[in-house]
C-alpha cells in the first residue's frame, strides 16, 4: 500500500510533464526569434550581390529587425502582463510566419528591410512572454532556476548556431530560404503553444499607461537608431548628437512619469535593487562583448580564412556547444555558492577569451588561439547570463514578470547593438584608413567600382575578389591587396578586443564590490531586498 507522500508524488507526475512540455515549446519559440535575428547575417553577401545593394543597405536588413525589436520589448511585456502572455506570444508567432513570407517574396532591398522591421515587431511580442511564462509555470525555486538555465542556454545557443543554419541553407538554396524556413517552424510552434502552454497574466493591473509605453518606445528606438547609424553619420555629428539628446530626453521624461503615475508600465524602484540592476548591467556588458565578438569572427572566418557560409557555421560550433553546456552548469553552481561569484567569474572568463581573440594574426591557425578564444567566450557568456537572468526574474513579482522579462531582454538588445556599433566602428575606421589608399590606386578598368566600394567597407569582400577573373595587370597586386585587407582587419580586431576586455573587467569589479555575496532564501521581490532591508538597495 502506497504512502500519502508517494500518492501525492505520483499525482504530480502529469503536472510535472505538462510543465516541462510547456518549457520545450516556449524554448522553441525563443529559438525561432533569436535564430531569425542571426541567420540572416550569413545571407547578406549573397543578398547584396543579387540585389546590388551597398553595405549600408545590407546593414539595415539586420538593424531594421533590431530597432523595432528593442524598441517594443517593454511595451509588449506590459501588454502580456495585462492581457495574457500566451495570447501575445501566439499573435507574435503568427505575425512572424506572415511577415517571413513577405521577406521571401521581396523583389528589392526596400521590401526586404520592411519585412524585417515587421518581423522585429512580431518578435518583440514573443520574446518577453517566453521568460514571463516560465517564471509563472515554475513556482519552485530550484525548478525555476533550471528552467531559466534552459531558456538562457537556448538563447545563447541560437545566436551561435545561426551561422551553421544559415550556411546550410545557402549551401543548397538561395537567400530567400532564410525567410521561407520560418513559416512552417512558426506555425508548428504556434499550434504547440495553443495546445501545451498555459495562459498567465497579472492578477492585479492598474490603469493602462499609454504615455509610459509611448515614451519608452520613443526613447529606446531613437537611442538604438542613433547607435546603429553613428558609424555612418559620425559619433559626434549633429545628427548623432541630436538623436542622443532626443532619445535621452524621452527616457528622462519616461522616468519622471513612471515615478509619478500610480500604475507605471515599469516599476523603476526595481533598479534600486542591486540583485536586479547589477545583473542587468552584467548581461548588457556580456552581450556587448558577444555581439562584438560574433561580428568579428564573421569577418574573420569569411574574409580572413575565406570559408564558405557552411564552413563558417561548422567552425563556430564550439562557441555554441560551450554556451549550451555552460548555462545550466553555471545556474546549478550559482544555487550552491551564490550569484555574485558566478557572474564575476563569467565576466573574467569572457575578458580572457576576448583578449586571446585580439592576438590573432593572418597566419594564426584555427586549432589554437582562435578555438580557445571561442570556447572561453561561449563559456563566459553562459556563466554570466544564466545566474544573472535568474537573479533579475527572482527580483520581480509574478504580476511584473512581463515587464521584468522585457527589461532583461532590452538590456541584451541594447548591449548587443552597442557591441556591433562601437566595436564595428573601431574595426571599420582602422580597416578603411589602411585599405582605401591601396584600393584607390587601382584603376576602375581593372577593378570595377562596385567591387572597390565593397572592398573598402569589409574584409568579407576578399571572397569575391578571389572569385573574380584576374586582369593580368592586376595579378601582381592582387595577392598583396588581399593580405593587406586581412592584416588591417585583424589590427582593428586587436583594438576592439582591448575595449571589450576593459568593459568586462570594469563590470566584474562593479559586481564584486556592489552585488551582495549572500544569497537570500525564498522567491520574489520580498526575498530579494524588502526582507533584507536597505542593505541591498542602491542609495
Amino acid at each position: 500500500m502506497s504512502s500519502p507522500t508517494t500518492s501525492r508524488h505520483l499525482a504530480d507526475v502529469p503536472q510535472f510533464r505538462r510543465r516541462y512540455l510547456a518549457l520545450i515549446v516556449i524554448c522553441a519559440a525563443e529559438l525561432l526569434v533569436v535564430l531569425d535575428n542571426t541567420v540572416v547575417n550569413v545571407a547578406l553577401p549573397s543578398m547584396g550581390l543579387q540585389l546590388r545593394a551597398e553595405m549600408s543597405g545590407l546593414q539595415w536588413v539586420v538593424d531594421a529587425y533590431t530597432l523595432t525589436f528593442a524598441g517594443l520589448l517593454l511595451a509588449f511585456g506590459h501588454l502580456g502582463d495585462r492581457y495574457g502572455r500566451k495570447k501575445i506570444m501566439v499573435v507574435g508567432l503568427a505575425g512572424i510566419a506572415v511577415m517571413s513570407v513577405g521577406g521571401a517574396v521581396a523583389a528589392d532591398l526596400g521590401q526586404v528591410i520592411a519585412a524585417r522591421a515587421a518581423m522585429g515587431v512580431c518578435a518583440a511580442a514573443v520574446f518577453p512572454a517566453t521568460l514571463a511564462l516560465i517564471i509563472n509555470i515554475f513556482t519552485d525555486a530550484k525548478e525555476r532556476a533550471l528552467a531559466i538555465a534552459a531558456w538562457t542556454a537556448m538563447a545563447g545557443f541560437a545566436i551561435a548556431i545561426g551561422p551553421t543554419a544559415g550556411g546550410f541553407l545557402l549551401e543548397h538554396f538561395s537567400w530567400h530560404s532564410v525567410f521561407w524556413i520560418n513559416v512552417p517552424v512558426a506555425l508548428l510552434v504556434l499550434v504547440a503553444a495553443l495546445a501545451c502552454v498555459p495562459e498567465s497574466k497579472a492578477e492585479h493591473v492598474g490603469k493602462y499607461d499609454p504615455l509610459g509605453i509611448a515614451l519608452s518606445l520613443a526613447g529606446i528606438t531613437v537611442l538604438v537608431w542613433a547607435i546603429i547609424e553613428a558609424p555612418h553619420n559620425g559619433w559626434l555629428s549633429a545628427t548623432s548628437v541630436g538623436a542622443y539628446l532626443a532619445g535621452s530626453a524621452a527616457i528622462v521624461a519616461f522616468v519622471w512619469w513612471e515615478l509619478r503615475t500610480p500604475s507605471p508600465v515599469l516599476d523603476l524602484n526595481l533598479f534600486r535593487n542591486r540583485r536586479f540592476s547589477l545583473p542587468a548591467l552584467a548581461i548588457a556588458v556580456a552581450y556587448f562583448s558577444m555581439f562584438g565578438f560574433l561580428f568579428m569572427i564573421t569577418q574573420y572566418f569569411q574574409g580572413v580564412m575565406e570559408l564558405t557560409p557552411l564552413e563558417f557555421g561548422i567552425h563556430s560550433l564550439p562557441f555554441a556547444v560551450s554556451i549550451a553546456i555552460g548555462a545550466p552548469l553555471a545556474t546549478i553552481v550559482a544555487q550552491r555558492i551564490g550569484t555574485t561569484a558566478v557572474i564575476f567569474f563569467g565576466l573574467i572568463v569572457m575578458s580572457t577569451g576576448m583578449f586571446i581573440a585580439g592576438q590573432v594574426e593572418v597566419e594564426t591557425p584555427y586549432l589554437g588561439p582562435v578555438l580557445v578564444s571561442m570556447i572561453l567566450m561561449g563559456l563566459g557568456l553562459a556563466i554570466v547570463q544564466g545566474p544573472a537572468t535568474e537573479s533579475i526574474m527572482s527580483s520581480v513579482t509574478l504580476d511584473e514578470a512581463g515587464a521584468g522579462s522585457a527589461v532583461n531582454d532590452t538590456t541584451r538588445e541594447v548591449g548587443g547593438t552597442l557591441g556591433v556599433a562601437v566595436l564595428g566602428s573601431i574595426v571599420a575606421s582602422i580597416y578603411t584608413a589602411q585599405v582605401s589608399p591601396k584600393i584607390d590606386a587601382i584603376p576602375d578598368a581593372i577593378m570595377e567600382p562596385y567591387q572597390k566600394a565593397f572592398a573598402r567597407e569589409t574584409v568579407v569582400s576578399v571572397i569575391e575578389i578571389v572569385k573574380a577573373p584576374t586582369n593580368p595587370i592586376f595579378a601582381t597586386q592582387k595577392a598583396d591587396l588581399i593580405y593587406a585587407m586581412k592584416a588591417a582587419c585583424l589590427e582593428g580586431f586587436q583594438l576592439a578586443s582591448f575595449v571589450t576586455v576593459g568593459a568586462a573587467v570594469a563590470c566584474a569589479l562593479a559586481v564584486a564590490l556592489f552585488l551582495p555575496w549572500r544569497r537570500p532564501e525564498g522567491n520574489g521581490v520580498l526575498l530579494a531586498w524588502r526582507a533584507e532591508g536597505d542593505g541591498d538597495r542602491i542609495s
